[in-house]
């Protein structure tokens, strides 16, 4: 039996949501960290290096109630939303809207520098290395709209394939790796659970769910891996939707975000032990 974990995109407070339910879930003995492959994608690739090196869930989400002091965040403004719209409503398939998306983020005036975000990635992430447990990474090639899912055996960087995965169109730079500019993974989909094809158990925990235009959502992916295993998606519930607010960029929201997880992991224990051990 082969068992994959997927984290899925959702900003800041995707981050701390997947560590309350990671821990929570830990403690009510479901160690998804026990995953044979771990798939992150944006939030998730930060969660998902942490995970796959064999990080301390409870330590994890005590850090995530800390005080977000000096942090900077961001929001994803109207006028960044009306230009994937519009990326959106012109002609061609899923990669010619990539392509559109990643032309907007190169020109787009940001709030860091690539050089500057890269140091924030890096300073949030407490490995270095990439971890022995099988780790993919997503990211998207803002030229080419081509999809990237980054391992050790690429020879890139851990911190630059996970800035990479977190470099959200219009808010964040595009990150350079072997000459190439890439941005979130997420563009291709929110949690790119497809990568978890192969896999007898996979437990998908999924900040943003939802699909939008050509990004395609966790549960169209979750019925096509359910052909041949055994799935659950987790998303967040209403409490924790109460908690992460409008902005899932805002630091502020972060320790909230974080025991909302906590919380919901309580209630979805059962079902995902019955997946991920039975």
């Amino acid at each position: 039996m082969t068992r994959a974990l997927v984290l899925g995109g959702g900003g800041i407070t995707g981050v701390a949501w997947e560590w309350g339910m990671l821990a929570g879930l830990a403690a009510a003995g479901v160690d998804l960290g026990e995953a044979d492959l771990v798939v992150g994608t944006s939030a998730g690739s930060v969660v998902g290096a942490q995970v796959a090196s064999g990080l301390d869930p409870e330590e994890r989400y005590a850090a995530q109630l800390e005080p977000p002091d000096g942090e900077v965040g961001g929001a994803l403004g109207i006028a960044v939303l009306a230009r994937y719209a519009l990326a959106m409503v012109g002609a061609g398939g899923p990669r010619q809207v990539r392509r559109r998306i990643g032309s907007f983020a190169t020109k787009a005036h940001t709030a860091a520098t690539e050089a500057d975000r890269v140091r924030v990635i890096e300073s949030r992430l407490p490995v270095r290395e990439w971890p022995q447990r099988r780790l993919l990474v997503t990211a998207v090639d803002v030229e080419t709209g081509e999809f990237r899912a980054f391992d050790r055996t690429a020879g890139v960087p851990l911190v630059m394939a996970v800035a990479a995965s977190c470099a959200v169109p219009g808010v964040w730079p595009p990150v350079t790796i072997d000459g190439r500019r890439y941005m979130d993974g997420g563009v291709r989909s929110g949690t790119n659970a497809d990568l978890a094809a192969g896999h007898d158990r996979v437990v998908v925990l999924a900040p943003l769910p939802r699909g939008i235009g050509p990004m395609t959502g966790a549960a169209t992916q979750v019925e096509a891996l359910r052909v041949s295993a055994r799935v659950a998606l987790v998303t967040p519930d209403a409490a924790a939707l109460a908690a992460i607010g409008r902005n899932v960029l805002d630091p502020a929201k972060r320790a909230g975000a974080a025991r909302a997880g906590l919380a919901q992991a309580a209630a979805v224990a059962d079902e995902l032990r019955s997946v991920w051990a039975g």
